[in-house]
């Protein structure tokens, strides 16, 4: 089992500044609480210009992002929310649904400009769509990371309906919701404790 010792040795190896490791990794939670402090548009876009650049397979880049402002839009959308994810939904300043866009290789063409019809690689629904969330996943880790890298709290979810939100939300049917994320300062008891994490020794192997 590894100390406290042991993991600062090993973290000394890294060229993160201390400050950053703490803002994104050490100290950073799910916030289940936040204050009403708005979260505005030149926030989000700070956070999109930095993990737009996250890498994914073949930069397909599939993420597509709602931001859930209006009262109208966050009553529809906390109607798919389970349990005490209602609450939360309900009181975060911002809101925001993630989902893989299914045709995302329509734009390969722009995002892979050195290949000829790198679209016809993913002719196939089901690999198409396998690939899309693969790397949706991807961007919704680096998105968290850059919410925390703007200050901010995240709490990500997949507490809801998603064949329900992705058809109430994404209405051309090329959408898959995959994470709700609430954004915005952390409010009162907003952390749960710090719950164990796993060893390297029971993670890493050499092959």
């Amino acid at each position: 089992m590894s100390t406290p010792e042991n993991s600062d040795a090993a973290l000394s190896h890294l060229t993160l500044a201390p400050e950053a490791q703490n803002q994104l990794f050490l100290e950073a939670r799910t916030a289940n609480t936040f204050t009403d402090e708005p979260v505005t548009d030149e926030q989000v876009r700070a956070i999109y210009e930095l993990v737009k650049y996250a890498p994914t397979s073949m930069n397909q880049q599939p993420l597509r992002v709602v931001l859930v402002r209006s009262p109208e839009a966050r009553a529809r959308l906390v109607s798919y929310m389970t349990g005490r994810n209602q609450e939360k939904t309900a009181k975060a300043p911002l809101v925001a649904i993630l989902a893989a866009d299914l045709d995302f290789h329509e734009e390969l063409p722009r995002l892979v400009p050195f290949m000829a019809s790198p679209q016809d690689l993913f002719a196939e629904p089901g690999l198409r769509e396998a690939s899309a969330r693969f790397n949706t996943a991807l961007q919704v880790g680096y998105f968290i990371l850059g919410v925390r890298a703007a200050g901010l709290a995240a709490g990500p979810m997949i507490g809801f309906d998603p064949e329900g939100v992705s058809k109430e939300f994404f209405e051309d049917g090329r959408h898959r919701a995959l994470c709700v994320v609430n954004i915005g300062r952390p409010g009162p008891e907003a952390w749960m404790g710090r719950l164990p994490r796993l060893d390297y020794a029971e993670v890493v192997t050499t092959a």
